[in-house]
C-alpha cells in the first residue's frame, strides 16, 4: 500500500459525544464481545417493517469484525434503518377510504375504526417507502470506565444502550454526572472575566441562552465574541446558557450542552505522518480517542469532578 503524499488530518470520526459511566466490575474480553454482538446483526427492514437495527462492522468491510480494538480502545458500529410514510400521503389515502365508506354504507367511521384504518393504510404503504439509514459509533474506553457514543439523538442513543445491555450481561451504564452542572458552570464562566475561565478552555463564538420559563425565550449569539455586555445583560435578566462553544487547548473545538453532551466536535491542527490507506481507520480511532479521552478528563475536572454513581440508568 502506498502512503499518502500529503499530511494526514484526522477524519471527523466523532462529531458528537454522549458520555456514559460504566459501572465498576464489568469486564468482557474481545472474543466474548464479538460473539455476543453476532447474535444481533443488522438486517435491512422487511417490506412492512418500519424499523430495523443491529451491529455492523465498524470498518465497513463485508463480514468484518463487529468489534475493533485499536490502541486499547474498542469500537462498535450500530446501524439503524427506518421507513416512514409522509403524513400527507397517509391523509390522502385516508380521505379516499373514508369517502368510500360514506358512499357505500352511508356512515362516517368512529374514532376506533379510524385508527384501525390509519394502521391499515400505513402498513399498506410501507413497502413503497424509502428507507433511511444512520449509524452510531460506540467507543468503549474500558481503562477509564467510559462509553462514548457519536450521537446527538437521545432516542437513538436509548435504542443503542438497550441493545448493548441485551447483548452484554451485567453491563450497567449511567450518563456522566458532575459535581457542578454544566449550565451552572457555563453561567459562571460567561459572567466572569476571561482570566477566570478554567485552565485549558477558552470561549468559542457561539452561545445559546434560554429563559427557562413558560415563555421559553431563546437568544443565540453566533460568530460573536462572547465577552459582550449585551450577553451579560441577558444572563442578569435570568436567561441561562444551554449551549456554549468551547476550545480545548487549540486542539479540539466543540459545543457543550446543559446535558453534558459534546456537539460539533472538530479536531484542530492534528497532523501525523501519512499512514497507508489500510491504516486510515486505525489512525482515525487512535487520534480521536486519544484526544477526546484527555478532553473529557479536563472537562470533568473543570466541572468539579464526577458525582458518585448510584444505580443503573441504562
Amino acid at each position: 500500500m502506498r502512503a499518502f503524499s500529503r499530511p494526514y488530518l484526522v477524519n471527523p470520526m466523532f462529531k458528537n459525544c454522549m458520555i456514559y459511566r460504566i459501572a465498576p466490575g464489568w469486564a468482557m474480553d474481545l472474543a466474548a464481545m464479538e460473539s455476543a454482538l453476532a447474535k444481533m446483526p443488522f438486517h435491512p427492514c422487511g417490506a412492512t417493517q418500519p424499523e430495523s437495527y443491529g451491529w455492523t462492522p465498524p470498518r465497513g468491510e463485508k463480514n468484518g469484525a463487529l468489534v475493533e480494538s485499536v490502541a486499547g480502545q474498542r469500537i462498535l458500529r450500530f446501524k439503524i434503518e427506518a421507513k416512514s410514510v409522509p403524513a400527507p400521503v397517509i391523509g390522502r389515502h385516508m380521505d379516499e377510504r373514508i369517502a368510500k365508506i360514506q358512499e357505500q354504507e352511508g356512515r362516517k367511521p368512529g374514532r376506533k375504526e379510524t385508527r384501525e384504518l390509519m394502521d391499515e393504510v400505513r402498513l399498506a404503504l410501507l413497502p413503497h417507502a424509502f428507507p433511511k439509514e444512520s449509524s452510531i459509533l460506540a467507543w468503549f474506553d474500558l481503562a477509564n470506565g467510559r462509553l462514548v457514543l457519536d450521537c446527538s439523538s437521545s432516542g437513538k442513543a436509548d435504542t443503542l444502550i438497550s441493545a448493548l445491555v441485551t447483548c452484554f450481561p451485567g453491563l450497567q451504564l449511567s450518563l456522566l454526572n458532575t459535581q457542578v452542572a454544566p449550565q451552572a458552570a457555563m453561567t459562571q464562566w460567561l459572567s466572569g472575566k476571561p482570566e477566570d475561565w478554567p485552565g485549558h478552555f477558552a470561549a468559542g463564538r457561539f452561545v445559546e441562552l434560554n429563559s427557562g420559563d413558560e415563555m421559553n425565550a431563546t437568544v443565540k449569539f453566533d460568530r460573536h465574541h462572547l465577552d459582550d455586555e449585551q450577553m451579560r445583560l441577558h444572563i442578569s435578566q435570568g436567561k441561562l446558557p444551554t449551549q456554549l462553544a468551547l476550545d480545548w487547548d487549540g486542539r479540539v473545538s466543540f459545543v457543550l450542552t446543559e446535558g453534558t453532551q459534546l456537539k460539533k466536535v472538530a479536531f484542530l491542527d492534528i497532523v501525523i505522518d501519512g499512514p497507508t490507506e489500510s491504516d486510515v481507520f486505525d489512525a482515525d480511532v487512535a487520534i480521536a480517542t486519544g484526544e477526546l479521552s484527555a478532553l473529557i478528563d479536563y472537562l470533568v475536572q473543570a466541572l468539579g469532578g464526577e458525582l458518585e454513581q448510584k444505580g443503573n440508568a441504562a
